[in-house]
């Protein structure tokens, strides 16, 4: 096992504390306040009281005001780049205005005897010290509100969905899905197609904070109010309806409510053909922006009004085909090719069908049972959709995601997430990816961050954040916090092997290697051929110095896999050093660089590296890495 990191920070504390002040740019600040300071305060002595004959306390207020200035923006730059302290206290929100106030109190007494009103000190300080006592009190009061633990009553259990801690934004919406009232009762995938289609169209319009379809769909057929509904997700307004289809015919119905109090904004019936549903659904769309008051902008209103499908044979089989991808199973993507297939056979070549089959293809790889030839698929039809649809939402985040994980081009990726958020700003799966990137690839948490919490902001009912916030504290070296995490996920989803194996290695670096390896064995009995099932087997044989089992894990086709991804590539690499191969975790680190693996600080903090810090290849990597991390341009 690696020596414990706070034993390197006993041997090395002015370094480690220097590069501390580096991350932060607290140099650089002091030096620019000198320097911009002692400018400042000559110009007023030389300029002001020289020349033009200003009281020589001028340059008292001069230096107390810099010196306030300094010391504030000092506080904040120091513990706003620290990690959220438990009770979501905020130290640089409690500190600053502090500072500013005693600078200011300070002036003032200066100010006060400039003008000939002298003996006013101790009623300024007096002053002074009780709005900063009512400041802190008052933050005080808030963050014990915020941190307070539910009461019995209100308890949640260990697979509820993360709660929303803030008040809903006024312009918020979750649309639920329709109810089927046909008389066969067999349109079940209409109404969600209907659901979703509203979502895809207002998610659109950029004031609009709109609910993700996961986690929309999880209120089907549910018993909650729509206060209760509301709340759960943290949303101000709620759109629920229902579908009647019968033959060629159809009716819908549609009402907005708003959950403060429960009253109807907005609703209405809509009556027709079959023909008719893509001007329903844009009438909806239209009529929900109108009820909340939003101006579209032309390119929002150009998208709503856009006819993706106009062909009602051809929209059915999308309909159907996105509810077999999203079952995440061989099977199941298989019969949505064949739809999606039909579709087109129909309708001939169109940008949303090739961008739903890109991410079928791309889901078959991403749930391990397809490699090279489908991901090949899969950017193929990338290229068909945006030859089509440059703007492609969907296209985009599939290209973005081959370029991250299979093509080694993570700079690619992230101009590809940022096109798709400029189209769709709640696109779900391009705000989780890139602010994975950020996270993971890149160790730039702080970028990567307000991505992941508007993430979860739109899909608050996703068990995903739990892994998602587990790996962000993972690179953070915050290890007990993923233990939180990936611990709540694992309760969660007890089968999934992403969740088990990341369970598994926190518990590791936690030296619970026992829970560990149990947690490996169950899931190599379960999912055996699973990636990430072999992922914990390294981890397993590693502990045990097992170099012959471990490099059995190794196959030709496990290799390719892992090669072509810069974060796989990294966590082999972990794995093999801590076995001790130290020139096979090198040269999987080294791949893992090269295709784009730039995360300086996880690297200087990973505990499971520390048998190859020694090797003069692992120090020109990390100087590399180094420098590639500190100048890293988008």
């Amino acid at each position: 096992m690696g020596t414990d990191p706070s034993e390197d920070m006993k041997k090395a504390p002015f370094p480690g504390f220097l590069q501390k002040l580096r991350k932060r740019r607290i140099i650089e600040t002091l030096a620019a306040f000198i320097g911009g300071g002692w400018l400042l305060v000559e110009v007023v002595e030389r300029l002001l009281v020289g020349h033009y004959h200003f009281p020589e306390e001028t340059i008292d207020l001069t230096v107390v005001s810099v010196i306030g200035a300094l010391l504030a923006t000092l506080v904040w730059r120091w513990f706003c780049s620290r990690d959220k302290q438990p009770g979501n206290i905020k130290f640089e929100v409690l500190l600053v205005p502090l500072i500013l106030l005693a600078a200011v109190a300070i002036d003032l007494v200066i100010v006060l005897k400039i003008i000939g009103i002298p003996g006013k000190t101790l009623l300024v300080a007096g002053v002074s010290v009780c709005l900063g006592i009512a400041w802190v009190i008052i933050k005080s009061l808030q963050w014990a509100a915020t941190a307070a633990p539910p009461s019995f009553g209100q308890a949640r259990t260990s697979k509820d969905p993360p709660s929303p801690v803030s008040a809903a934004p006024d312009k918020s919406i979750v649309v639920l899905p329709f109810t089927d009232l046909s008389p066969q009762k067999d349109q079940e995938y209409f109404c969600d197609g209907m659901s979703e289609e509203i979502i895809t169209d207002l998610s659109h319009v950029h004031e609009l904070l709109i609910i993700s379809r996961s986690s929309a769909m999880t209120f089907k057929g549910t018993q909650k109010t729509i206060p209760e509904i509301a709340r759960t997700v943290n949303v101000r307004y709620v759109l629920e309806g229902s579908v009647r289809k019968a033959g060629n015919g159809l009716r819908i119905t549609a009402q907005l409510i708003d959950a403060v109090n429960d009253g109807h904004i907005w609703a209405e019936k809509y009556s027709g053909t079959l023909d008719h549903v893509f001007d329903i659904q844009e009438k909806v769309s239209r009529a929900i922006v109108g009820a909340l008051k939003m101006k579209l902008a032309p390119d929002e209103d150009r998208r709503i009004a856009e006819r993706p499908l106009t062909n009602v044979p051809a929209y059915e089989c999308y309909l159907r085909a996105n509810v077999e991808i999203c079952r995440f199973t061989e099977d199941a993507l298989d019969r949505a090719i064949r739809l999606l297939q039909n579709g087109l056979d129909i309708i001939g070549d169109n940008a949303l069908l090739y961008s739903t089959m890109a991410g079928a293809y791309w889901q078959y790889v991403n749930i391990g049972v397809k490699q090279e030839d489908y991901i090949s698929r899969s950017e193929e039809y990338v290229k068909k959709a945006l030859a089509l649809d440059p703007d492609s939402p969907q296209a985009l985040w599939v290209l973005a995601t081959i370029c991250r994980d299979f093509r080694g081009n993570l700079k690619e990726a992230i101009r590809n997430y940022k096109r798709a958020l400029a189209v769709n700003p709640n696109e779900s799966m391009a705000l989780m990816l890139l602010g994975h990137t950020y996270v993971a690839d890149i160790g730039k948490p702080l970028a990567g961050l307000p991505f992941l919490e508007k993430f979860r902001n739109i899909d608050p009912l996703n068990s995903l954040h739990y892994g998602i916030f587990g790996v962000k504290y993972f690179f953070d070296s915050q290890y007990a916090l993923a233990l939180e995490q990936f611990h709540k996920w694992s309760v969660i989803e007890p089968e999934n092997p992403v969740a088990q194996c990341f369970y598994a290695i926190i518990l590791a670096h936690q030296d619970e290697i026992d829970k560990a390896i149990s947690i490996i064995e169950k899931l190599s009995k379960a999912a055996p051929d699973n990636g990430f099932t072999k992922l914990g087997l390294l981890l397993k044989y590693a502990f045990l110095k097992d170099k012959v089992k471990a490099f059995q894990v190794m196959t030709t086709e496990y290799q390719r896999t892992c090669k072509r991804d810069p974060e796989w590539s990294y966590y082999v690499a972990v794995k093999l050093s801590l076995l001790e191969a130290k020139q096979e975790a090198l040269d999987w680190l080294e791949n893992a660089i090269d295709r784009g693996f730039i995360n300086y600080p996880a690297l200087e903090r990973e505990p499971f590296l520390d048998s190859i810090r020694g090797e003069e290849r692992f120090k020109n990597l990390m100087e590399r890495v180094k420098y590639d991390w500190e100048h890293f341009e988008e």
